[in-house]
């Protein structure tokens, strides 16, 4: 679809733009899948570094998709309840070769495990440790059931559009729900990606986020696979931990998140083997991505999207890039002031317009021809007293204050909830008094916190977001309520 057909067909848009072909045919990912299940390229690299090589991974595919042949159905998803990456890609194999769908929980708890099972039905489990599963609950432990790694190979692959698993979001946020991916979704973005960044079986992966999540189910765990590459086994937290894993571990490839950058900034890295770094799960502060590249000179890739929508575009800002320029295949607009997308890698559920097209729920105004600037979501816009109060706005100039690390600032319900009132939780060694005078100086009235609370550290989720659930409650209990966690 070219450009101009795009733009007559929403003439109200402020711009539209258009990559010029889908990135892959259905024909294309089922030759992909053939190519997949029949056998590893490399068996006797490691595919977790000193602790399973490619072949493993392929056996304990042929060993599951026999276990499961006889106790599971499409009707019903197999829950994958683990941390360990050969495991992961494990139970990927075998659903490419025909086992049943997964689902992936958000997280590993008593209590969330049986929320799932509730919800979605699963009566067997993989895993690969110890875990406290409902009642009923058969597990299965891919170590134990290696099959011949060349088990795999079928006749007839799984369908393009053939869902693989599910997975979750909006668990810090409220209510979980889950989004399905299909083998189309996953497998365009995992090669698209390994082939945009020119990822090969010579690179060595370290991931600071959880393959739980599709950022990091994609980048430690599906895009390594699909170019043959080696990926850290441990989970990298703390940031000893994430430089010893640098330093030690010869990563040349570093996925993480804004929040960890930021508690590396400052640090000494040194004998780095790093050639590239990935940022998602929201916007990276500028400076803390020019301290790592100072102290590296390595760049970082920023990546936006979401589970529902996939990989949409990247920008980095070491190469002088403010905008973020969409992959190729991702058709894309702006109408009243909110991006549109369309590609291979959106989720079923999610609506979409007659053509295609789901509106994200971000804010983004035209760069050029091929870019855009992201301008905070939709919902963080207001209105206090009757006047609109962009929140990212407010945030940022919060963020621009001496003294302050981070912040976020919400809206919360006052006066019966018939009104809203700013607040602003802020990270920093600040005096309140001061802080508020500071603050008059660079915000309209209007758009100043009425309520603000001052922590040593901002809560965030195990995906390295945010977690706003736990903000809410801080404002709901009070000021002298407020609990701080450790940052990462």
């Amino acid at each position: 679809m070219k450009v101009q057909h795009i733009a007559n067909a929403f003439q109200n848009s402020d711009c539209a733009m258009t990559a010029e072909t889908a990135a892959f045919s259905d024909e294309e990912i089922a030759a992909h899948v053939r190519g997949i299940v029949s056998g590893p390229r490399h068996a006797k690299q490691a595919f977790v570094l000193a602790g399973y090589t490619y072949e493993d991974v392929y056996e304990m595919a042929s060993g599951l998709l026999s276990a499961l042949s006889s106790v599971a159905s499409d009707s019903c998803p197999v829950c994958l309840c683990a941390e360990n990456k050969a495991v992961i890609a494990s139970a990927f194999l075998a659903r490419l070769a025909g086992g049943p769908p997964l689902v992936l929980p958000y997280a590993h708890s008593p209590q969330v495990l049986e929320e799932m099972c509730a919800s979605t039905g699963f009566r067997i489990a993989v895993t690969d440790g110890q875990r406290e599963f409902p009642a009923g609950v058969r597990t299965i432990f891919p170590e134990h059931v290696r099959g011949s790694a060349s088990g795999l190979t079928q006749e007839r692959p799984l369908d393009p559009n053939a869902e693989v698993l599910r997975l979750y979001t909006g668990g810090s946020t409220g209510k979980p729900r889950t989004w399905s991916k299909t083998v189309k979704n996953l497998l365009a973005e995992a090669i698209y990606l390994s082939r945009r960044f020119e990822i090969s079986h010579r690179d060595r992966f370290l991931a600071t986020v959880s393959p739980s999540h599709i950022y990091g189910l994609l980048f430690s765990v599906l895009v390594p696979f699909v170019a043959s590459a080696v990926v850290l086994g441990e989970r990298y937290s703390f940031p000893s931990e994430i430089l010893s894993g640098i330093t030690g571990r010869a990563p040349t490839v570093l996925v993480s998140v804004p929040v960890h950058y930021r508690v590396l900034r400052g640090q000494t890295i040194s004998g780095s083997n790093l050639r590239i770094a990935f940022s998602s799960a929201g916007v990276l502060d500028k400076g803390d991505g020019e301290a790592f590249h100072k102290r590296t000179g390595i760049r970082i890739v920023e990546i936006y999207g979401s589970t529902e929508t996939g990989g949409i575009a990247s920008r980095c800002r070491a190469d002088g890039e403010k905008a973020f320029t969409p992959f190729e295949g991702i058709d894309w607009m702006i109408a009243d002031e909110r991006l549109h997308v369309r590609s291979d890698f959106v989720s079923g559920e999610i609506e979409r317009a007659p053509d295609g097209f789901v509106v994200t729920p971000d804010r983004a105004t035209l760069y050029d021809d091929n870019s855009f600037l992201l301008q905070g979501r939709s919902d963080s816009v207001v209105k206090v007293g009757g006047k609109r109060v962009d929140l990212e706005e407010v945030r940022s100039k919060v963020n621009q204050l001496p003294g302050v690390r981070d912040c976020i600032v919400i809206s919360v319900p006052f006066n019966g909830g018939r009104e809203n009132a700013i607040a602003a939780l802020i990270e920093g060694d600040l005096e309140k008094a001061g802080l508020r005078r500071a603050l008059a100086d660079v915000l309209e009235p209007y758009a100043l916190p009425r309520i603000i609370k001052i922590v040593a550290s901002l809560p965030y989720t195990a995906a390295g977001k945010y977690d706003r659930k736990a903000i809410e409650e801080m404002f709901q209990k009070g000021p002298g309520h407020a609990r701080r966690r450790a940052q990462p």
